[in-house]
């Protein structure tokens, strides 16, 4: 398991990181979010030795993470990490070499990496003449060209089409399953949500949630429903419901805590006909949303 402990970080007059602890496990696929500035490429920078912590720790397998844990990390940087003059092949296995494989190995493992993504073609070729989605692709095999036993990708999916999103994401799904821990950070809220088993909010330096997408729905233990069909007003004055919106023909309401929807149904039956009845199930846009704004510090008056 990677261990991210109370780490805390100050440039200046800016607490980059406050107390950020969190885990990920293995054959974990977890989706680091928030906004520009929030501390996610300061949390993996310190993961990786880049940036050191003024205070906290980081922790694999139970051991601190040191130079030597850190030769197994396979690292992806949101600023391209690659030398542009130098051409991909030859890269690829300096990289791999420098983790310690030999140069038969390094030759297979690039051979191997850039054909699954879609590179291959494109050894012989200066990085500085890809285009940016192959740039990406070229970066990624970097981070995987040594068998690394924990990947850390900071926006690892930006600038890239669809097909090449498809691919990238199948790669990491499989890592996962070989047992691998996955880091990654993104402001593509859709994508994590589809391809993380966990995700965790981090906003002006402090981590305000973390879990599965259905653990951050159940927050806070109260039931949205989309009732559709009554008409508008139906619902106003129901004990224990608030309506929140009426998104075209349905009436989205928030029941309080023991709130019986059976009898919600009821008095939309007696309202009219009652066409579909269900339980809204917010998106992760939404979710970080709410999460983020619920726990921004309330402004004092002055």
């Amino acid at each position: 398991m990677l261990e991210i402990g109370g780490l805390s970080k100050r440039f200046g007059s800016v607490q980059a990181l406050d107390g950020v602890t969190f885990s990920v496990r293995p054959g974990e696929v977890f989706g680091f979010v928030g906004s520009n500035g929030a501390g996610k490429t300061t949390t993996m920078r310190i993961v990786l030795g880049v940036l050191s912590a003024d205070a906290g720790e980081v922790r694999w397998q139970g051991r601190p993470v040191d130079a030597d844990l850190r030769r197994r990390i396979g690292y992806m940087p949101e600023e391209r990490g690659l030398y542009p003059k130098m051409k991909v092949g030859d890269q690829l296995r300096y990289l791999a070499q420098l983790h310690g494989l030999t140069a038969a190995e390094a030759g297979a493992a690039v051979e191997q990496w850039t054909e699954r993504l879609g590179v291959s073609a494109r050894l012989g070729d200066e990085v500085q003449k890809l285009s940016l989605g192959n740039q990406q692709r070229v970066q990624l095999s970097a981070a995987l060209v040594h068998d690394p036993e924990v990947l850390v990708l900071d926006e690892p999916f930006s600038g890239l089409d669809p097909t090449a999103v498809e691919v990238m994401s199948s790669v990491l799904r499989d890592k996962a399953g070989t047992g691998v821990p996955v880091i990654f950070s993104s402001h593509q809220l859709e994508l994590v949500e589809r391809l993380c088993d966990r995700i965790g909010i981090i906003s002006a330096g402090r981590m305000v949630a973390t879990g599965s997408v259905e653990e951050l729905r159940a927050r806070d233990g109260r039931v949205v429903l989309d009732v559709e069909g009554p008409p508008p007003g139906w619902a106003d004055g129901l004990t224990g419901v608030e309506v929140i919106a009426s998104p075209g023909p349905a009436t989205r309401l928030r029941l309080g805590q023991g709130t019986d929807d059976q009898q919600v149904l009821a008095a939309a039956v007696a309202a009219g006909p009652v066409h579909e009845f269900r339980r809204w199930r917010p998106p992760l846009t939404e979710l970080y949303r709410d999460v983020v704004e619920s726990s921004a510090p309330t402004a004092v008056p002055a």
